[in-house]
């Protein structure tokens, strides 16, 4: 949806350097059509398959994406009460709610029992015994499917591997079935399904299909023992391309890839993506402040910075940099920094990139995800704006934030 008509960049029919003109920088900006093509890609794929496909709200919690997905069908999945609240304030419906996460406090289980959310993805014993005296306390009975760590390599950065024994998420597979045998005796909860997520960014899905089978066994094992699994929840994980060389799976071929297997299972399969919806639909928007020379370095100073935007600082990611407005200039290559007083404050390091000028607008790629959601105040910066693209037309989502914003909620001694 991000293209270059002649020289200038537009997203969909709207020429970015008009909006960021008029928006102002740094701002994010959203491709409505990309993010219900990337949706539906994956809803479509399933075909007659019983299927639910729960947004991963945390790799963007605007409301109005979230709306944008609750129209189109989507299930979610939340990670706290803050992303339920979320939820329901865009339109959600709490029926198609599903909860992770390793550390589910107990307002946060009572808001979702309260709410009726669809199940809770278990991580430990603890939060199973937790869950059953909330929902004894309430007369009601809650769904919940263990999370179950495969012990499988998802080869993406440590950061955001999930799925080893190593890490903090899950119980491991060859435990599983004890624990669900003991469950039995919460009887305010059902075993309604199986979960699993190895991580994030996963470009070869050959790990994502080694867990789907270890899922898939257990599951067989624990409905033939008389367990009511009714769901699987294959979590989600797809990767998108980061680099201009680099090729994404495509959503459609990946779930067609597990057609055979799902069918066979008999139960409904859910997926979390979050990252490959709303990854590529995303650019950050920025103007150039100042051209820099220190020896032989070559700094581009521009207006974003770590708050805006930390995966570069934070997982040494890389995102494309390319001009709103293309110019016949030699390319440079230079280090892309903000003004953030911080060694760690860049967006590029040593990037062979376009020729830019004080004043010229730049767009960073593929940052509709864990883009603004991760931004901060740090420095005492206001945030960025957010922006929905649909067609010819933009409308802002989320206002630029002001000075007074920094300091509400706050008092003096």
């Amino acid at each position: 949806m991000f293209h270059y008509s002649q020289s200038d960049l537009y997203c969909e029919q709207t020429a970015l350097a008009d909006l960021a003109a008029h928006v102002g920088t740094p701002a994010y900006v959203y491709s409505s059509r990309a993010i219900l093509e990337n949706f539906n890609a994956y809803h479509d794929a399933f075909g007659d398959i019983p299927h639910r496909v729960c947004y991963a709200v945390k790799a963007n919690s605007s409301l109005a994406v979230l709306g944008l997905l609750a129209r189109a069908g989507a299930g979610f999945d939340i990670v706290s009460g803050g992303e339920l609240f979320r939820v329901l304030k865009a339109g959600g419906d709490a029926s198609r709610v599903v909860f992770s996460g390793v550390g589910k406090t107990a307002d946060e289980v009572e808001y979702a029992l309260e709410e009726g959310i669809h199940s809770f993805n278990c991580e430990s014993e603890a939060e199973l015994a937790l869950i059953d005296a909330m929902a004894s306390r309430r007369g009601v009975k809650a769904g919940f499917a263990i999370r179950v760590n495969p012990d499988v390599d998802p080869s993406t950065h440590p950061y955001i591997a999930t799925g080893l024994s190593e890490h903090k998420f899950g119980i491991a597979i060859s435990e599983a079935k004890a624990v669900y045998e003991r469950a039995k005796t919460f009887s305010n909860l059902v075993a309604e399904g199986v979960s699993c997520h190895i991580g994030s960014q996963i470009l070869d899905p050959s790990p994502i299909l080694e867990a789907v089978d270890k899922i898939l066994a257990l599951a067989g094992s624990l409905r033939s023992e008389g367990h009511p699994i009714r769901h699987l929840d294959l979590g989600g994980g797809l990767g998108v391309a980061y680099h201009s060389g680099e090729k994404a799976p495509a959503i459609g071929a990946f779930i067609e890839s597990l057609h055979a297997r799902l069918r066979a299972s008999g139960v409904c399969v859910m997926v979390e993506p979050g990252r490959s919806i709303v990854g590529p639909a995303g650019v950050l928007l920025t103007r150039v402040l100042y051209r820099k020379k220190s020896g032989d370095k070559e700094f581009v100073v521009v207006d974003a910075a770590m708050n805006d935007l930390i995966r570069p600082s934070l997982y040494r990611a890389h995102h494309e940099i390319i001009p709103l407005r293309k110019r016949d200039l030699p390319s440079i290559t230079a280090d892309v920094v903000g003004p953030v007083c911080e060694t760690g404050d860049f967006l590029a390091r040593d990037r062979h990139m376009a020729n830019v000028l004080p004043g010229d607008f730049l767009a960073v790629c593929t940052a509709g995800a864990y883009g603004f959601v991760l931004s901060s105040n740090y420095n005492s910066r206001p945030r960025a704006p957010e922006v929905l693209v649909e067609g010819a037309t933009y409308r802002v989502i989320r206002r630029r934030e002001g000075f007074e914003d920094l300091i509400r909620g706050e008092t003096l001694p």
